[in-house]
C-alpha cells in the first residue's frame, strides 16, 4: 500500500475538485449532450466494490501525522456536509442506497494547499488550508457540495469502470498516490514521467466534463439546502487570484478542471436576475473555526508566535491594525482567536487570558461563538493542568460530538476514578448511537482502564481500530484481551465484570476476524 506522507509544497496549490487521475471512461452520447445520468450509469463497479476502495484509502490517511481529528472542527464542516447531503437525498440527486451503505465520513488533514477531495464510499477529505480562507460558510458549502456532487454521480466509480479488474488494493494505492502528489508538485511529476502520462491525459478531457457536472450539482444543492449561491462565485474568484499568483505553469497536464473564468460565468450565468453579488459577512462562529483551522495547520512555533504578535496588533495597544479592524468585528474575532490558541500551544498564559477576556467581549449574545468561546477557554484551561475547571465550562453547554469527546477528554487526563466512571456512562450511550467514532472508543479505552477494567480497555482500542476498517489490527488486540483473560482467570478469577467483557471480546473476535478474511479476499 502507497503510504501517504508529509511533503512540503513550495507554493500554494489550488487543487479543489477530484483528484483521481488514472483512469479512462467513455462518457456515452447522452452525457455528452448535457443531460445529467443516473446514478451509476456507465460503470460496471459495484458499491461493494467502491465501499472497499475507500475504506483501504482510509486505513492510510488515518495512519497519516496529519490526519486531524479535531472535534470542533469535524463538527464544524460535518454540520456543512449533512445538510448538504440531506438535501441532496431530499431532492434526489442522492438514492437510498448510497446514502445507506456509503460511511459519509469527514477526514480533515493538516495541509496548507487549498483541497477538498471526495474518495470511493462516502468519505470527504477536506485540507485545513481551505477552511482557513473561506470567508464564511457559503464559500465552504459550494467545495463540499461540489465534492458532494462527485459522489453521488458515483464519477469516481465511473472513472475506475475501465480499470475494475484491478483489485481494490492497487486502485486505492493509486488513490493514495495521488492525493500526497496533490500535495506535491514533484511528487506529482515523478509519477507521471513512470508511465501513467497517457492514461492520466487520456482521463483528463473527461475530467472537466466531470468537473462542470459536479458544479452543477453542488450549485442546485448547495442552494437549495439554503447557502448564499454567490458563494460559489466568490469562492472560484479566489481560486482564479490564488492560481495566478501561484500557477509556474508547470505540469499542465494536471489541470484537470474547467478554467476558473469559464466556471465562474456558469455560475453567474444560473444565479437569479435579482441575486445580489454581495457576499454575506463572515459569521462569528466561521471566524473562529477559519481562525483555528490557521492555528492547527501552521504548528511550527514561529508561526505560532507571529499569530500571537497579529493578534496584539489586534488591540488599542497596536494602533495601526486596531483602527482597521475595529469596523469588523468577525475579522477582528478571528485574529484574537487564533492568538489566544496560538498563545495556549506557546503556554504565554498571561497573553493567551489577555485574548480570552477580549473575546468574550466581541461574542456578544450570538450563542454559536459563545459556545466556541467555551471551548477555547476550556482549552486554555487543560492546558494549565486545570482539568476539573476544563470539565466544568462543558457541562452545561449543549449536548454534541465536540461536548462530549472534549468532556470525556478533560475527565480523562485527571485519572480519578469518579471521573472515568462519568466517562464511560455518556460515552456508552454515545457509541451505541455512532459505533464507528474511533475518537470515541479511544476515550472509552482510557476510562475502562482508569477504572480497572482491562479487558473492557483492550476491547475498546480493538473498537477504535475497527472503526478506521483497520481490522487485522482489531483482531490482534482481541487476541490479546483474550490472552489477559486466561492470565487473570488462572491467577484470581474473573468477576462478573471481566466474565462479560470476556464474552463480548469473544464475540466481536469471531465477527472482526471474517471481517477481516473478506477484506484480505478484496485485495
Amino acid at each position: 500500500m502507497f503510504k501517504l506522507k508529509k511533503l512540503k509544497t513550495s507554493s500554494l496549490q489550488i487543487t479543489i475538485g477530484i483528484s483521481i487521475l488514472f483512469c479512462s471512461v467513455t462518457l456515452n452520447a447522452q452525457y455528452a449532450s448535457g443531460r445529467l445520468p443516473s446514478l451509476g450509469e456507465n460503470t460496471d463497479m459495484t458499491l461493494g466494490q467502491e465501499i472497499s476502495i475507500g475504506q483501504s484509502v482510509v486505513r492510510e490517511i488515518v495512519r497519516d501525522p496529519d490526519y486531524v481529528d479535531d472535534p470542533l472542527l469535524v463538527e464544524y464542516v460535518d454540520g456543512i456536509w449533512r445538510s448538504l447531503r440531506e438535501t441532496s437525498l431530499s431532492k434526489g440527486y442522492l438514492n437510498n442506497e448510497l446514502n445507506d451503505r456509503f460511511a459519509w465520513e469527514v477526514l480533515l488533514i493538516r495541509d496548507k494547499t487549498v483541497n477538498a477531495f471526495a474518495l470511493p464510499g462516502g468519505f470527504m477529505g477536506v485540507h485545513l488550508g481551505l477552511i482557513s480562507i473561506v470567508s464564511n460558510k457559503d464559500e465552504l458549502a459550494s467545495v463540499l457540495g461540489h465534492e458532494l456532487s462527485h459522489i453521488t454521480q458515483r464519477h469516481i466509480a465511473r472513472m475506475m469502470s475501465k480499470q475494475s479488474q484491478q483489485t481494490p488494493l492497487i486502485l486505492g494505492a493509486m488513490i493514495l498516490g495521488l492525493i500526497a502528489a496533490s500535495r506535491s508538485p514533484n511528487a506529482a511529476g515523478a509519477m507521471i514521467m513512470g508511465g501513467q502520462a497517457g492514461a492520466i491525459q487520456t482521463q483528463l478531457n473527461f475530467s472537466r466534463d466531470m468537473e462542470r457536472e459536479a458544479d452543477r450539482v453542488g450549485f442546485s444543492v448547495m442552494e437549495q439546502a439554503g447557502y448564499d449561491p454567490v458563494g460559489f462565485v466568490t469562492m472560484f474568484q479566489k481560486l482564479e487570484q490564488a492560481s495566478r499568483l501561484n500557477d509556474s505553469g508547470g505540469f499542465p497536464y494536471l489541470r484537470s478542471h474547467p478554467l476558473t473564468t469559464e466556471r465562474i460565468a456558469d455560475m453567474q450565468g444560473r444565479m437569479s436576475v435579482n441575486s445580489l453579488m454581495t457576499p454575506k459577512l463572515m459569521s462569528l462562529e466561521h471566524a473562529m473555526m477559519s481562525a483555528r483551522a490557521k492555528v492547527l495547520v501552521n504548528p511550527e512555533p514561529d508561526e505560532q508566535h507571529l499569530l500571537s504578535d497579529q493578534a496584539n496588533t489586534a488591540t488599542p495597544i497596536g494602533l495601526n491594525n486596531f483602527r482597521v479592524l475595529k469596523n469588523n468585528i468577525p475579522l477582528w474575532l478571528s485574529s484574537l482567536y487564533a492568538g489566544a490558541l496560538a498563545d495556549i500551544h506557546l503556554k504565554n498564559w498571561a497573553l493567551a487570558e489577555r485574548h480570552l477576556q477580549e473575546i468574550a467581549t466581541l461574542v456578544g449574545k450570538d450563542s454559536a461563538a459563545q459556545r466556541d468561546y467555551f471551548f477555547l477557554r476550556a482549552e486554555y484551561e487543560s492546558a494549565k493542568g486545570n482539568y476539573g475547571a476544563a470539565g466544568a465550562l462543558l457541562e452545561n453547554l449543549s449536548k454534541s460530538r465536540a461536548q462530549i469527546l472534549l468532556l470525556a477528554q478533560y475527565r480523562n487526563a485527571t485519572h480519578r476514578l469518579e471521573d472515568a466512571k462519568l466517562v464511560t456512562d455518556s460515552l456508552q450511550l454515545w457509541l451505541s448511537q455512532y459505533p464507528r467514532d474511533a475518537n470515541a472508543w479511544e476515550l472509552m479505552s482510557t476510562a475502562l482502564l482508569t477504572t480497572g477494567n482491562t479487558i473492557g480497555g483492550i476491547r475498546a482500542d480493538a473498537e477504535a481500530l475497527a472503526a478506521h476498517w483497520d481490522y487485522s489490527g482489531a483482531v490482534d488486540r482481541l487476541k490479546a484481551a483474550q490472552e489477559i483473560t486466561r492470565q487473570m482467570a488462572r491467577q484470581k478469577g474473573l468477576d462478573a465484570t471481566a466474565q462479560i467483557e470476556a464474552s463480548i471480546v469473544d464475540v466481536r473476535l469471531r465477527t472482526l476476524e471474517v471481517a477481516r478474511r473478506e477484506q484480505a479476499l478484496e485485495r
